[in-house]
């Protein structure tokens, strides 16, 4: 019922975040309201619609020009991706490195919305963000796995999109929380071996 429960919240978001986004300006706020709206549930806040728009105009401010400016990012990359399909020398290379900077920017931007925050500005969230995603390559990996999951399961059955963007936002969320959730089991399991140290000595 748990499992039922978090992916009907991920469906929740997944839809809300479309809606919020569709200004283009509020792309950013839309997606970390929606991982706001994931991690809500995972802790027992709520998950109210009015608390999701909440997050959308907490995350506004600062929020649209990065949001323009990710959007315009994004379409340039289409751009040339049309073009250099068109059978240009070389294309193919070229085309493989203007892949990869979209997923890397893909991974940034999810990685952003996963770390906002109340009180935190855009730009410290997404120099964070890019910070994290060099250097947790696994986390990164992870995000452009479930990247592929959504571009295949929309491809294959479009009407699949929206609860497979929705576990992106999750998965967003759990990649973000990866490092504490790490860290705090290294200290406990520290904090367990330090009395056995000590009688040992």
């Amino acid at each position: 019922m748990r499992k039922l429960a978090l992916l009907g919240e991920c469906l929740t978001a997944g839809l809300l975040a479309l809606l919020a986004a569709l200004p283009v300006v509020t792309l950013l706020p839309a997606l970390a309201a929606g991982c706001a709206h994931v991690k809500a549930h995972v802790d027992g806040e709520s998950t109210a619609v009015r608390a999701f728009f909440g997050h959308v105009r907490a995350a506004f401010p600062g929020g649209w020009q990065p949001s323009l400016g990710v959007v315009a990012a994004f379409g340039v990359l289409a751009a040339d991706l049309v073009l250099l399909d068109a059978g240009l020398a070389g294309g193919q290379v070229v085309a493989a490195i203007r892949a990869a900077a979209g997923a890397g920017l893909a991974v940034v931007v999810l990685r952003a919305a996963a770390g906002w925050s109340p009180g935190r500005t855009w730009g410290e969230v997404l120099r964070a963000a890019a910070r994290h995603g060099a250097g947790d390559a696994r986390g990164s990996l992870l995000l452009l796995l479930a990247l592929a999951v959504l571009t295949v399961i929309t491809w294959q059955l479009p009407v699949l999109f929206l609860p497979a963007f929705g576990c992106l936002l999750m998965a967003a969320v759990a990649v973000d929380r990866r490092p504490r959730v790490r860290s705090g089991r290294t200290a406990s399991a520290r904090a367990r071996t330090r009395p056995r140290s000590r009688r040992a000595s």
